[in-house]
Protein backbone atom coordinates (compact mmCIF):
# COMPACT_ATOMS: atom_id res chain seq x y z
CA UNK A 1 0.00 0.00 0.00
CA UNK A 2 1.31 3.46 -1.26
CA UNK A 3 1.75 5.89 1.62
CA UNK A 4 2.36 9.73 1.35
CA UNK A 5 4.14 12.29 3.95
CA UNK A 6 4.10 15.76 3.94
CA UNK A 7 5.75 17.80 6.78
CA UNK A 8 6.04 21.87 7.04
CA UNK A 9 9.38 22.76 7.90
CA UNK A 10 10.03 26.65 9.45
CA UNK A 11 12.62 28.21 11.23
CA UNK A 12 12.77 31.67 12.82
CA UNK A 13 11.94 34.26 10.47
CA UNK A 14 12.19 31.52 7.05
CA UNK A 15 9.21 31.08 5.22
CA UNK A 16 7.87 27.68 5.81
CA UNK A 17 8.27 25.11 3.02
CA UNK A 18 6.90 21.71 2.27
CA UNK A 19 8.90 18.62 2.58
CA UNK A 20 7.02 15.88 0.58
CA UNK A 21 7.69 12.56 0.74
CA UNK A 22 6.30 9.85 -1.63
CA UNK A 23 6.80 6.28 0.11
CA UNK A 24 5.81 3.91 -2.81
CA UNK A 25 6.03 -0.23 -2.58
CA UNK A 26 8.15 0.16 0.26
CA UNK A 27 10.42 2.34 -1.71
CA UNK A 28 10.88 6.22 -0.56
CA UNK A 29 11.65 9.07 -2.60
CA UNK A 30 11.58 12.85 -2.04
CA UNK A 31 9.94 15.23 -4.05
CA UNK A 32 12.19 18.07 -3.19
CA UNK A 33 11.33 21.13 -0.77
CA UNK A 34 8.07 22.61 -2.54
CA UNK A 35 8.34 27.01 -0.97
CA UNK A 36 4.53 27.93 -0.01
CA UNK A 37 2.70 30.25 -2.27
CA UNK A 38 2.79 33.61 -1.62
CA UNK A 39 -1.24 35.59 -2.50
CA UNK A 40 -1.09 37.62 -4.67
CA UNK A 41 -3.90 40.04 -6.62
CA UNK A 42 -5.11 38.39 -10.37
CA UNK A 43 -8.13 40.01 -11.02
CA UNK A 44 -9.42 39.34 -14.41
CA UNK A 45 -12.46 40.13 -16.56
CA UNK A 46 -14.47 36.71 -17.03
CA UNK A 47 -14.80 34.99 -20.30
CA UNK A 48 -18.61 36.35 -20.80
CA UNK A 49 -17.72 40.22 -20.24
CA UNK A 50 -14.81 39.42 -22.84
CA UNK A 51 -17.37 38.29 -25.49
CA UNK A 52 -19.82 40.75 -24.62
CA UNK A 53 -19.79 42.62 -27.72
CA UNK A 54 -22.55 45.64 -28.85
CA UNK A 55 -21.40 46.70 -32.43
CA UNK A 56 -23.98 49.73 -32.24
CA UNK A 57 -22.22 51.12 -29.16
CA UNK A 58 -18.46 50.17 -30.67
CA UNK A 59 -19.39 51.97 -33.67
CA UNK A 60 -20.79 54.78 -32.47
CA UNK A 61 -17.77 55.01 -30.06
CA UNK A 62 -15.29 55.51 -32.26
CA UNK A 63 -16.92 57.89 -34.32
CA UNK A 64 -15.07 60.59 -32.89
CA UNK A 65 -16.33 63.44 -34.36
CA UNK A 66 -18.32 66.72 -33.13
CA UNK A 67 -20.97 68.11 -34.86
CA UNK A 68 -21.55 71.58 -36.41
CA UNK A 69 -21.41 74.30 -34.24
CA UNK A 70 -23.77 76.38 -36.20
CA UNK A 71 -26.53 73.99 -36.74
CA UNK A 72 -28.21 72.22 -33.24
CA UNK A 73 -27.89 68.17 -33.38
CA UNK A 74 -30.65 66.22 -34.79
CA UNK A 75 -30.19 62.72 -33.59
CA UNK A 76 -32.31 60.18 -35.58
CA UNK A 77 -30.32 57.57 -34.33
CA UNK A 78 -32.13 56.75 -30.66
CA UNK A 79 -34.90 54.13 -30.64
CA UNK A 80 -36.73 55.51 -27.64
CA UNK A 81 -39.79 57.38 -28.72
CA UNK A 82 -39.59 59.78 -25.55
CA UNK A 83 -36.69 61.37 -26.02
CA UNK A 84 -38.37 64.55 -27.48
CA UNK A 85 -41.51 64.75 -25.60
CA UNK A 86 -43.57 65.02 -28.99
CA UNK A 87 -44.81 61.17 -28.18
CA UNK A 88 -46.22 61.32 -23.91
CA UNK A 89 -47.96 58.02 -23.16
CA UNK A 90 -51.35 57.92 -22.16
CA UNK A 91 -53.01 59.56 -18.85
CA UNK A 92 -54.12 56.34 -18.19
CA UNK A 93 -50.93 54.60 -18.09
CA UNK A 94 -49.37 57.30 -15.90
CA UNK A 95 -52.72 57.18 -13.74
CA UNK A 96 -52.25 53.15 -13.18
CA UNK A 97 -48.99 53.60 -12.02
CA UNK A 98 -49.28 56.57 -9.47
CA UNK A 99 -52.35 54.23 -8.05
CA UNK A 100 -49.84 51.23 -7.96
CA UNK A 101 -47.24 53.12 -5.97
CA UNK A 102 -49.96 54.57 -3.57
CA UNK A 103 -51.54 51.37 -2.91
CA UNK A 104 -48.50 50.07 -1.36
CA UNK A 105 -49.04 46.95 -2.00
CA UNK A 106 -46.08 46.44 -4.40
CA UNK A 107 -43.22 47.22 -2.78
CA UNK A 108 -42.26 43.15 -2.01
CA UNK A 109 -40.44 40.86 -4.13
CA UNK A 110 -42.82 38.86 -6.13
CA UNK A 111 -42.36 35.52 -7.99
CA UNK A 112 -39.53 35.26 -10.35
CA UNK A 113 -42.46 35.08 -13.55
CA UNK A 114 -44.31 37.68 -12.31
CA UNK A 115 -47.77 37.98 -10.39
CA UNK A 116 -50.17 35.70 -10.93
CA UNK A 117 -53.22 37.98 -11.56
CA UNK A 118 -50.12 40.23 -13.85
CA UNK A 119 -49.73 37.10 -15.82
CA UNK A 120 -53.52 35.61 -16.37
CA UNK A 121 -54.00 39.85 -17.62
CA UNK A 122 -51.16 39.69 -20.22
CA UNK A 123 -52.60 35.67 -21.10
CA UNK A 124 -56.08 37.50 -21.37
CA UNK A 125 -54.75 40.51 -24.09
CA UNK A 126 -52.58 38.10 -26.21
CA UNK A 127 -55.05 35.05 -26.45
CA UNK A 128 -57.08 34.56 -29.48
CA UNK A 129 -58.65 31.13 -30.92
CA UNK A 130 -56.20 30.70 -33.36
CA UNK A 131 -53.43 30.98 -30.24
CA UNK A 132 -54.93 30.73 -27.04
CA UNK A 133 -52.90 31.48 -23.96
CA UNK A 134 -53.43 30.99 -20.06
CA UNK A 135 -51.38 32.45 -17.16
CA UNK A 136 -48.92 29.61 -17.47
CA UNK A 137 -47.72 30.73 -21.03
CA UNK A 138 -46.31 33.66 -19.55
CA UNK A 139 -43.36 34.61 -18.04
CA UNK A 140 -42.65 38.30 -17.20
CA UNK A 141 -39.13 40.16 -17.97
CA UNK A 142 -36.96 42.76 -17.46
CA UNK A 143 -38.08 44.48 -20.26
CA UNK A 144 -38.32 42.67 -24.04
CA UNK A 145 -34.24 42.60 -24.10
CA UNK A 146 -34.21 40.35 -21.18
CA UNK A 147 -37.24 38.42 -22.27
CA UNK A 148 -34.89 37.75 -25.41
CA UNK A 149 -31.90 36.75 -23.34
CA UNK A 150 -34.13 34.37 -21.23
CA UNK A 151 -35.17 32.50 -24.59
CA UNK A 152 -32.06 32.33 -26.03
CA UNK A 153 -30.77 30.78 -22.96
CA UNK A 154 -33.41 28.37 -22.43
CA UNK A 155 -33.23 27.34 -26.39
CA UNK A 156 -29.27 26.98 -27.57
CA UNK A 157 -26.21 26.04 -25.62
CA UNK A 158 -23.00 27.04 -26.37
CA UNK A 159 -21.45 25.55 -29.42
CA UNK A 160 -25.28 25.70 -31.13
CA UNK A 161 -26.24 28.10 -33.49
CA UNK A 162 -29.32 30.29 -33.95
CA UNK A 163 -30.05 32.37 -37.20
CA UNK A 164 -30.23 36.12 -37.33
CA UNK A 165 -32.05 38.60 -39.76
CA UNK A 166 -29.38 40.65 -41.73
CA UNK A 167 -29.72 43.58 -41.10
CA UNK A 168 -31.21 42.53 -37.75
CA UNK A 169 -31.24 44.24 -34.13
CA UNK A 170 -27.74 43.85 -32.94
CA UNK A 171 -29.06 42.63 -29.30
CA UNK A 172 -29.72 39.47 -31.06
CA UNK A 173 -25.67 38.90 -31.69
CA UNK A 174 -24.33 40.56 -28.38
CA UNK A 175 -26.03 38.03 -26.41
CA UNK A 176 -25.59 35.13 -28.18
CA UNK A 177 -21.63 35.65 -28.61
CA UNK A 178 -21.73 36.50 -25.01
CA UNK A 179 -23.65 32.79 -24.35
CA UNK A 180 -20.72 31.16 -26.60
CA UNK A 181 -23.43 30.38 -28.98
CA UNK A 182 -22.84 31.07 -32.84
CA UNK A 183 -24.51 32.88 -34.77
CA UNK A 184 -25.84 32.66 -38.77
CA UNK A 185 -27.07 36.10 -40.28
CA UNK A 186 -29.99 34.99 -42.89
CA UNK A 187 -30.15 37.55 -45.66
CA UNK A 188 -33.56 40.05 -45.62
CA UNK A 189 -34.64 41.54 -49.16
CA UNK A 190 -34.92 45.44 -49.29
CA UNK A 191 -35.91 45.06 -53.52
CA UNK A 192 -38.67 42.90 -51.74
CA UNK A 193 -39.78 45.64 -48.80
CA UNK A 194 -37.14 43.67 -46.81
CA UNK A 195 -38.94 39.88 -47.25
CA UNK A 196 -36.75 37.49 -45.80
CA UNK A 197 -34.60 35.04 -48.37
CA UNK A 198 -36.15 31.70 -47.41
CA UNK A 199 -33.62 29.42 -49.55
CA UNK A 200 -30.65 31.09 -47.92
CA UNK A 201 -32.37 30.96 -44.37
CA UNK A 202 -33.10 27.16 -45.06
CA UNK A 203 -29.68 26.57 -46.08
CA UNK A 204 -27.70 27.80 -42.98
CA UNK A 205 -30.01 24.91 -40.90
CA UNK A 206 -27.50 22.35 -39.20
CA UNK A 207 -27.89 19.69 -36.54
CA UNK A 208 -27.00 22.51 -34.15
CA UNK A 209 -29.62 25.15 -35.21
CA UNK A 210 -31.02 25.78 -31.90
CA UNK A 211 -33.60 28.42 -33.37
CA UNK A 212 -34.58 30.88 -36.03
CA UNK A 213 -35.46 34.66 -34.80
CA UNK A 214 -37.63 36.31 -36.86
CA UNK A 215 -39.02 40.22 -35.89
CA UNK A 216 -41.45 41.72 -37.33
CA UNK A 217 -42.28 44.46 -37.27
CA UNK A 218 -38.58 44.87 -37.82
CA UNK A 219 -35.78 47.00 -36.11
CA UNK A 220 -34.07 48.56 -38.39
CA UNK A 221 -36.21 47.82 -41.56
CA UNK A 222 -39.73 49.05 -40.18
CA UNK A 223 -40.74 46.22 -42.38
CA UNK A 224 -44.20 43.95 -41.80
CA UNK A 225 -44.46 40.90 -43.08
CA UNK A 226 -47.72 39.46 -45.16
CA UNK A 227 -49.69 36.53 -44.59
CA UNK A 228 -48.01 34.30 -46.67
CA UNK A 229 -44.75 35.46 -46.14
CA UNK A 230 -45.28 34.74 -42.46
CA UNK A 231 -46.54 31.10 -43.67
CA UNK A 232 -43.63 30.46 -45.56
CA UNK A 233 -41.14 31.35 -43.10
CA UNK A 234 -42.99 28.68 -40.84
CA UNK A 235 -43.08 26.36 -43.71
CA UNK A 236 -39.22 26.55 -43.24
CA UNK A 237 -39.00 25.83 -39.35
CA UNK A 238 -41.38 23.07 -39.77
CA UNK A 239 -39.41 21.02 -42.31
CA UNK A 240 -36.24 21.98 -40.03
CA UNK A 241 -38.40 21.24 -36.47
CA UNK A 242 -35.82 24.12 -35.46
CA UNK A 243 -38.50 26.27 -32.78
CA UNK A 244 -39.12 30.40 -33.43
CA UNK A 245 -37.91 33.11 -31.52
CA UNK A 246 -40.40 36.20 -32.16
CA UNK A 247 -39.45 39.07 -31.66
CA UNK A 248 -42.74 41.42 -31.50
CA UNK A 249 -41.81 43.82 -29.48
CA UNK A 250 -43.42 46.04 -32.25
CA UNK A 251 -46.47 44.33 -32.56
CA UNK A 252 -49.62 46.01 -33.89
CA UNK A 253 -47.49 49.10 -34.87
CA UNK A 254 -48.24 48.92 -38.26
CA UNK A 255 -49.27 51.77 -40.64
CA UNK A 256 -52.96 51.40 -42.00
CA UNK A 257 -52.57 50.19 -45.34
CA UNK A 258 -51.21 47.31 -43.74
CA UNK A 259 -52.07 44.44 -41.11
CA UNK A 260 -49.78 42.62 -38.50
CA UNK A 261 -50.06 39.24 -37.91
CA UNK A 262 -48.86 37.64 -34.73
CA UNK A 263 -46.43 34.48 -35.47
CA UNK A 264 -48.12 31.96 -33.44
CA UNK A 265 -52.08 32.52 -35.14
CA UNK A 266 -50.42 31.20 -38.15
CA UNK A 267 -49.37 28.02 -36.63
CA UNK A 268 -50.26 24.56 -34.52
CA UNK A 269 -46.85 22.62 -35.02
CA UNK A 270 -44.15 25.11 -34.40
CA UNK A 271 -43.29 25.86 -31.18
CA UNK A 272 -43.01 29.87 -30.77
CA UNK A 273 -41.19 32.01 -27.69
CA UNK A 274 -42.90 35.44 -28.24
CA UNK A 275 -41.24 38.41 -27.14
CA UNK A 276 -42.86 41.63 -26.21
CA UNK A 277 -43.36 44.83 -23.77
CA UNK A 278 -44.58 48.08 -23.14
CA UNK A 279 -41.91 49.45 -23.88
CA UNK A 280 -42.96 51.09 -28.00
CA UNK A 281 -46.59 50.34 -27.94
CA UNK A 282 -46.92 51.96 -24.66
CA UNK A 283 -44.32 54.44 -24.96
CA UNK A 284 -42.62 54.07 -21.79
CA UNK A 285 -39.16 51.73 -22.68
CA UNK A 286 -37.69 52.62 -19.18
CA UNK A 287 -40.19 50.93 -17.72
CA UNK A 288 -38.51 48.33 -18.22
CA UNK A 289 -41.56 45.57 -18.78
CA UNK A 290 -41.46 42.64 -20.78
CA UNK A 291 -43.12 39.57 -21.40
CA UNK A 292 -42.34 35.67 -23.09
CA UNK A 293 -45.26 34.05 -25.13
CA UNK A 294 -45.22 30.58 -24.71
CA UNK A 295 -47.07 28.93 -27.86
CA UNK A 296 -46.77 24.81 -28.21
CA UNK A 297 -49.56 23.31 -28.71
CA UNK A 298 -48.13 20.36 -29.39
CA UNK A 299 -46.26 19.94 -26.22
CA UNK A 300 -43.10 19.97 -28.15
CA UNK A 301 -41.37 22.14 -25.82
CA UNK A 302 -43.34 20.25 -22.78
CA UNK A 303 -41.59 21.16 -19.38
CA UNK A 304 -38.82 21.07 -20.10
CA UNK A 305 -38.45 24.69 -21.71
CA UNK A 306 -40.91 25.67 -19.01
CA UNK A 307 -39.15 24.91 -16.16
CA UNK A 308 -35.65 26.02 -17.78
CA UNK A 309 -37.43 29.80 -18.25
CA UNK A 310 -38.56 29.49 -14.69
CA UNK A 311 -35.01 28.37 -13.24
CA UNK A 312 -33.76 31.33 -15.54
CA UNK A 313 -36.18 33.86 -14.39
CA UNK A 314 -35.23 33.30 -10.30
CA UNK A 315 -31.63 34.47 -11.03
CA UNK A 316 -33.14 38.24 -10.71
CA UNK A 317 -36.27 37.46 -9.45
CA UNK A 318 -38.33 39.27 -11.59
CA UNK A 319 -39.20 42.55 -13.17
CA UNK A 320 -40.36 45.77 -11.61
CA UNK A 321 -43.17 45.32 -9.19
CA UNK A 322 -44.34 48.51 -9.06
CA UNK A 323 -45.27 47.98 -12.94
CA UNK A 324 -46.12 44.60 -12.45
CA UNK A 325 -48.95 46.27 -10.09
CA UNK A 326 -50.07 48.67 -12.77
CA UNK A 327 -50.12 46.53 -15.73
CA UNK A 328 -53.81 45.15 -15.54
CA UNK A 329 -55.17 48.63 -15.76
CA UNK A 330 -52.92 49.40 -18.28
CA UNK A 331 -53.61 46.77 -20.58
CA UNK A 332 -57.45 47.11 -19.98
CA UNK A 333 -57.95 50.80 -20.03
CA UNK A 334 -55.49 52.15 -22.12
CA UNK A 335 -58.45 53.76 -24.58
CA UNK A 336 -57.79 52.59 -28.64
CA UNK A 337 -57.37 56.27 -29.82
CA UNK A 338 -54.13 56.73 -28.53
CA UNK A 339 -52.37 53.79 -30.11
CA UNK A 340 -53.82 55.53 -33.63
CA UNK A 341 -52.88 58.79 -32.71
CA UNK A 342 -49.39 57.43 -31.90
CA UNK A 343 -49.22 55.44 -35.78
CA UNK A 344 -50.65 59.02 -37.44
CA UNK A 345 -47.61 60.30 -36.32
CA UNK A 346 -45.32 58.01 -37.44
CA UNK A 347 -46.92 57.64 -40.56
CA UNK A 348 -47.03 60.67 -41.05
CA UNK A 349 -43.51 60.92 -40.48
CA UNK A 350 -42.35 58.31 -42.37
CA UNK A 351 -44.39 59.65 -45.56
CA UNK A 352 -42.77 62.56 -44.91
CA UNK A 353 -39.15 60.82 -44.71
CA UNK A 354 -39.84 58.80 -47.43
CA UNK A 355 -40.74 61.39 -49.78
CA UNK A 356 -37.94 63.83 -49.27
CA UNK A 357 -35.06 61.61 -48.90
CA UNK A 358 -36.43 59.73 -52.88
CA UNK A 359 -35.97 63.60 -54.16
CA UNK A 360 -32.38 63.40 -53.02
CA UNK A 361 -30.18 61.97 -55.95
CA UNK A 362 -27.79 59.25 -54.51
CA UNK A 363 -30.04 57.88 -51.83
CA UNK A 364 -32.66 54.90 -52.25
CA UNK A 365 -35.23 54.98 -49.19
CA UNK A 366 -36.70 51.83 -48.60
CA UNK A 367 -40.66 52.46 -47.54
CA UNK A 368 -41.48 51.45 -44.22
CA UNK A 369 -45.18 49.62 -43.05
CA UNK A 370 -44.40 49.77 -39.58
CA UNK A 371 -42.45 49.96 -36.28
CA UNK A 372 -40.30 53.35 -35.64
CA UNK A 373 -37.57 53.35 -38.46
CA UNK A 374 -36.60 53.27 -42.13
CA UNK A 375 -33.35 52.35 -43.66
CA UNK A 376 -31.73 54.17 -46.66
CA UNK A 377 -29.49 52.84 -48.87
CA UNK A 378 -26.93 55.23 -50.51
CA UNK A 379 -25.44 54.53 -53.81
CA UNK A 380 -21.62 54.93 -52.99
CA UNK A 381 -20.54 55.23 -55.88
CA UNK A 382 -21.57 58.18 -55.84
CA UNK A 383 -20.11 59.18 -53.02
CA UNK A 384 -16.44 57.99 -54.00
CA UNK A 385 -14.77 60.55 -50.94
CA UNK A 386 -16.46 57.76 -48.33
CA UNK A 387 -14.99 55.06 -48.09
CA UNK A 388 -18.05 53.45 -46.36
CA UNK A 389 -21.89 54.24 -44.61
CA UNK A 390 -19.53 55.26 -41.21
CA UNK A 391 -17.55 57.51 -42.69
CA UNK A 392 -20.61 58.88 -45.03
CA UNK A 393 -22.85 59.12 -41.80
CA UNK A 394 -19.72 60.65 -39.29
CA UNK A 395 -19.19 63.66 -42.10
CA UNK A 396 -22.98 64.08 -42.01
CA UNK A 397 -22.69 64.40 -38.73
CA UNK A 398 -19.30 66.97 -38.62
CA UNK A 399 -21.11 68.89 -41.26
CA UNK A 400 -24.73 68.84 -41.17
CA UNK A 401 -25.51 68.18 -37.19
CA UNK A 402 -27.47 65.22 -38.31
CA UNK A 403 -27.03 61.73 -36.57
CA UNK A 404 -28.18 58.46 -38.38
CA UNK A 405 -26.60 55.25 -37.47
CA UNK A 406 -24.86 53.52 -40.40
CA UNK A 407 -26.31 50.24 -40.82
CA UNK A 408 -23.29 48.60 -40.61
CA UNK A 409 -24.30 48.50 -36.92
CA UNK A 410 -27.03 45.86 -38.48
CA UNK A 411 -24.42 43.86 -39.87
CA UNK A 412 -25.25 45.94 -43.56
CA UNK A 413 -22.99 47.98 -45.01
CA UNK A 414 -23.65 51.29 -47.02
CA UNK A 415 -27.06 51.73 -45.67
CA UNK A 416 -28.41 53.77 -42.85
CA UNK A 417 -31.06 53.89 -40.39
CA UNK A 418 -33.38 56.87 -39.76
CA UNK A 419 -35.70 56.83 -36.56
CA UNK A 420 -39.02 58.65 -37.42
CA UNK A 421 -40.73 59.78 -33.92
CA UNK A 422 -39.16 62.83 -33.76
CA UNK A 423 -41.26 65.73 -34.29
CA UNK A 424 -42.35 66.90 -38.09
CA UNK A 425 -40.56 69.92 -37.86
CA UNK A 426 -37.69 68.13 -36.64
CA UNK A 427 -37.80 65.34 -39.89
CA UNK A 428 -37.85 68.14 -42.49
CA UNK A 429 -35.16 69.77 -41.12
CA UNK A 430 -33.52 67.09 -41.10
CA UNK A 431 -33.90 65.98 -44.36
CA UNK A 432 -33.19 69.48 -46.16
CA UNK A 433 -29.26 69.35 -44.26
CA UNK A 434 -29.15 65.52 -45.54
CA UNK A 435 -30.43 67.07 -49.37
CA UNK A 436 -27.38 69.82 -48.76
CA UNK A 437 -25.11 67.52 -47.79
CA UNK A 438 -25.34 65.04 -50.69
CA UNK A 439 -25.75 67.95 -53.10
CA UNK A 440 -22.50 68.97 -51.88
CA UNK A 441 -20.55 65.60 -52.03
CA UNK A 442 -22.83 63.93 -54.90
CA UNK A 443 -20.59 62.95 -58.04
CA UNK A 444 -22.75 61.52 -61.53
CA UNK A 445 -21.54 59.06 -63.82
CA UNK A 446 -18.37 59.37 -65.80
CA UNK A 447 -18.53 61.52 -69.21
CA UNK A 448 -20.14 64.44 -66.65
CA UNK A 449 -23.99 63.72 -66.92
CA UNK A 450 -25.79 66.30 -64.81
CA UNK A 451 -28.06 64.65 -61.65
CA UNK A 452 -30.94 65.03 -63.55
CA UNK A 453 -29.30 63.17 -66.41
CA UNK A 454 -27.96 60.75 -64.07
CA UNK A 455 -30.74 59.86 -61.77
Amino acid sequence: MDSYLIQVNGHGDHAPVLDVHVKTNGNSMSLGKVKGRKPRWAVRASEMSKKTFNPVRAIVDSMKVEPNPKKAMISLSLGDPTVFGNLPTNDEVTRAMKEALDSGRYNGYAPSVGYQSCREAVAAYYSCPEAPLEAQDVILTSGCSQAIELALAVLANPGQNILVPRPGFSLYKTLALSMGIEVKLYNLLPEKAWEIDLEHLESLVDDKTACIIVNNPSNPCGSVFSKSHLQKILAVASRQCVPILADEIYGDMVFADCKYEPLATLTTNVPILSCGGLAKRWLVPGWRMGWILIHDRRDIFGNEIRDGLLRLSQRILGPCTIVQGALERILRRTPPEFYHNTLSILKSNADLCYAALSAIPGLQPVRPSGAMYLMVEIEMEHFPEFENDVEFTERLISEQSVFCLPATCFEYPNFFRVVITVPEDMILEACGRIQEFCEMHYQGAEGGQDLECDK
